[in-house]
This record gives structure tokens, C-alpha cells and sequence, in this order.
């Protein structure tokens, strides 16, 4: 349960909430835990990508409701989910199956429940109106994200050409679970992987190496516990001034405490030099760690400026470069992940935050420059882009602006940290290694940049 859920929840929140005018948050459903209801297949054509995926999660699934008049038919009882496969859709006539499955779905679907799209990408050299329908069907789930209520979430992947129900596996469970619990209205791309994958694991990183930055509080504490629950063996990393919560978290998750500035010039090596004495190599590395320095740009000198670039985007490349050369010892591995932690006020712009938007954009623009160039290795390259998340920090913004941010989004509600660390535990794990070169979107479809 999220900060804004318990102040609303307890006896005092309710009447604080009565008195304002304020409707209660919606629960989100997290964790591994899949719709409750029944889930409904929808096969736009004769494509068996999805139905064979929803196999391999082990997931039974039903036939649709079909809109065919003006009074649309509804489902008996509420439904957990829809899931479209519409692979086949190419031209703007075919859209209408989309709308004649999705009306009763609307209608119908339980508290936290999904409806996912499948669909092909644009830009692949199918024709302009293959194209048109492919972005026609992104601007269908950022507005289905908006009229659906209780928590329900909607979330669109694009499949590309070749995509195995293996390649699709780790993505459809991640977006049907709770994990997925403040991602909404968003798309991204799932590529063709070289690696086959039939399962998905209850701890998928067991005994590989992860490294988090940032880890010794709020978001980074919550990726560090995430990751260390699906086996993962944590170096957790920050700053020495935080060296006692630091060591908390290491101790809770079973691994190893490394203070470190990130911006000296041997973070990398150090980093590198730390996970090589226990003779592995590092799976995923984990760019967490970010400060503010906020101030409208007339009031922003250089010294301010410096700082949050050196900290948010410069120091992981300088970080990468040397994890990167395989022949420094302690690196990262052939099949590795590098997560950047990126922001919404990066993608949209913030009043104030010149300086925080220049890093976080680029960290965005990083992982899809990067990504290209490591796929002969197996590295995949992602980042994550969190809107308001309820932290220590967030607590200190005075309540009505801070009321403000957390009902500036389709759920009505700020966000948990283990909804980012959820949605890292997805990139990371091996079974997505079809996923990359994405930003994927942890806002709740925030206002600002959705």
C-alpha cells in the first residue's frame, strides 16, 4: 500500500479526505499476482502470439464480448482481463474490431484489472496506413488509460516482426501482474531475442550480480530489496555520508555495502575492483542514484548547473566506459543490463528544473543510443522514467502542491517505490532480453510528459 493509500485509509485520512472533497485512491493490486477475474482473448486476425504466450504463462484464458449495436453487451461477472492480439491489424477499417472488443471490456473489467494490446510497430515498411493505425492504436490506450477507473491500467506493446511467444513471455507477465501496478497508458517495443526462454522464473536472478547506485534509501533501498527477492546477489552503492542506512540495506538483502561518490574518477574501476574479488562479473548495473539542485534558469549559475549533470548523466558514462571494456575483470557480462533511472520532468520539461530535465533526458537519449550498439554482446540497455513517487523527500513538499502531484495522473495517486524497482526487476531479467533501448514510463500516465 502506497503513502497516499495508508494516509487515506486510516480513520483520520477518511475524514481529512471527506472534508476536502477528495475521493479515495484506488488499491493497486502489486507483486506476482495476476488479474482475479477471468482473462479474455481477443485475436484481431489469425495470429496465435498471444494465445500461445498466455500458454506459456500457464494463464487460461476466454473468448470475448463483442460490441455489435448501440447497447453494448456486458460480461456476466467482472473480468480480470483483455488482451488484444492485434498483430494483424493494418488498415484504419480494422480498428473497428478493436472498438467492438474494447467497449464491453471497459465496461467489465475488475478493480486493477489490464487491457493489452499487441500490436506491430510502424516504420517497418508495411505502407503509410499501416503506419497511421499503428500510432492510431497508441493514442486508443494513453485515452482507454484515462477513462478507466478502479485502478485498471492499460498498456500497449509493439511486437516486432519475428517475436517468439518466448520473446513476448517476460513482457505480457510483467503487465498482467501487479507488478506493473503504476504503469499505465504506455507502450514500448519487444524485439526478436537470441536467447529462448518458455518460462518464467519465481527468481530469475538467482546468484547474479546487480549493482545498485543510490541504494541507501527510498527508491534505491526498494530496487536493492526487489532485485535481492529475485535472487540477485546486491552491491548496494552510495555516497559515505550515508553509510549507516547503506549498510542496513545491504545487510537486509544479504549483500555487500560499497560507499562511493559516483562522480570520482575511479567509481567505475572501483565498482569494478569490488565485484572482482568475489571472482564474478556483474549482471546488471543499476543507475539510481540522482540528486536536485532546483532553480529557474535565471537563477541557475554554473556550480548548480555542474552538479546535477556530473551526478544524473555524465557520471554513468564514465561508469559504463569501464564497465563495458570486457577485459577489465569485474565488468559487466555479455547478456548484462544497464538500467538508467531517467524522470517525466525530463521527458515533459519542469518549471525549475532546467538543469534536472538536461540530465534526465539524457539519460533516455543514452539508453537509445547505446542500446544499438551493444546488441552483438547481448547487453541490453533500458531506463525507467518515474513520475511523483511517494519518498521521505516527496513527504517534505508542502500538502496541496503535494496533493496536486499525486492526483496529476490516471490513478489517481502517487506511486510506490517498488513500482520502479518492479519495473527494473522486469528489464533486468533475462527472460526480456528482447526489450531494449526503451524508456518505459513508471508515472501512472502522469500529466507531465504522458
Amino acid at each position: 500500500m502506497s503513502a497516499l493509500e495508508k494516509a487515506f485509509y486510516s480513520p483520520v485520512g477518511r475524514k481529512v479526505a471527506a472534508k476536502a472533497g477528495l475521493a479515495e485512491p484506488p488499491r493497486l493490486r502489486r507483486g506476482r499476482t495476476f488479474p482475479h477475474g477471468a482473462i479474455v482473448l481477443a485475436p484481431l486476425g489469425g495470429s496465435t502470439l498471444v494465445a500461445d504466450t498466455l500458454t506459456m504463462l500457464g494463464r487460461a484464458y476466454e473468448s470475448p464480448v463483442i460490441d455489435t449495436g448501440d447497447d453494448a453487451p456486458g460480461y456476466g461477472d467482472r473480468i480480470g482481463a483483455l488482451v488484444v492480439d492485434a498483430t494483424d491489424v493494418r488498415t484504419a477499417a480494422e480498428l473497428e474490431g478493436l472498438r467492438a472488443v474494447l467497449r464491453p471490456a471497459v465496461r467489465g473489467i475488475e478493480r486493477s484489472g489490464r487491457i493489452v494490446v499487441v500490436a506491430r510497430p510502424g516504420g517497418t515498411g508495411a505502407g503509410w496506413e499501416a503506419d497511421a493505425v499503428a500510432r492510431g492504436l497508441d493514442g486508443i490506450n494513453r485515452t482507454v488509460a484515462k477513462e478507466l477507473r478502479g485502478g485498471a491500467t492499460a498498456t500497449l506493446v509493439y511486437a516486432h516482426e519475428g517475436v517468439t511467444p518466448g520473446d513476448l513471455l517476460s513482457t505480457l507477465g510483467f503487465v498482467l501482474q501487479g507488478r506493473s501496478a503504476f504503469v499505465d497508458g504506455q507502450s514500448w517495443h519487444v524485439r526478436p531475442a537470441a536467447t529462448a526462454v518458455d518460462e518464467l522464473a519465481e527468481r530469475p536472478l538467482e546468484g547474479k550480480v546487480c549493482v545498485v547506485t543510490g541504494a541507501a534509501r527510498g527508491i534505491g533501498a526498494a530496487i536493492a530489496r526487489t532485485l535481492a527477492r529475485d535472487g540477485a546477489i546486491i552491491v548496494a552503492v552510495d555516497i559515505p555520508a550515508a553509510g549507516e542506512s547503506l549498510a542496513a540495506v545491504a545487510n537486509e538483502v544479504g549483500g555487500t555495502a560499497l560507499q562511493l561518490d559516483i562522480t570520482a574518477d575511479d567509481a567505475g574501476a572501483r565498482i569494478a575492483a569490488h565485484v572482482a574479488a568475489r571472482g564474478v562479473r556483474i549482471h546488471a548495473m543499476v543507475h539510481n542514484a540522482g540528486i536536485t539542485r532546483d532553480k529557474m534558469l535565471v537563477n541557475t549559475d554554473a556550480a548548480r548547473w555542474g552538479s546535477v549533470v556530473d551526478v544524473n548523466l555524465a557520471a554513468q558514462m564514465r561508469i559504463n566506459e569501464v564497465l563495458l571494456d570486457s577485459a577489465v575483470e569485474g565488468g559487466l557480462a555479455d547478456d548484462g543490463r544497464i538500467i538508467g533511472v531517467a524522470s517525466t520532468s525530463g521527458l515533459a520539461g519542469n518549471k525549475g528544473q532546467t538543469n534536472y530535465a538536461a540530465s534526465k533526458a539524457g539519460v533516455a537519449g543514452l539508453v537509445i543510443s547505446m542500446a544499438p550498439d551493444l546488441a552483438e554482446r547481448g547487453i541490453t540497455v533500458n531506463a525507467v522514467a518515474p513520475g511523483f513517487i511517494e519518498t521521505d523527500m516527496t513527504a517534505r513538499i508542502p500538502f496541496v502542491q503535494r496533493e496536486v502531484f499525486r492526483r496529476s495522473n490516471s490513478l489517481s495517486q502517487g506511486g510506490s517505490p517498488v513500482d520502479v524497482a518492479e519495473t527494473i526487476g522486469y528489464l533486468v531479467d533475462p527472460a526480456s532480453q528482447g526489450v531494449t533501448g526503451q524508456v518505459v514510463r513508471v508515472c501512472g500516465q502522469n500529466l507531465v510528459g504522458a
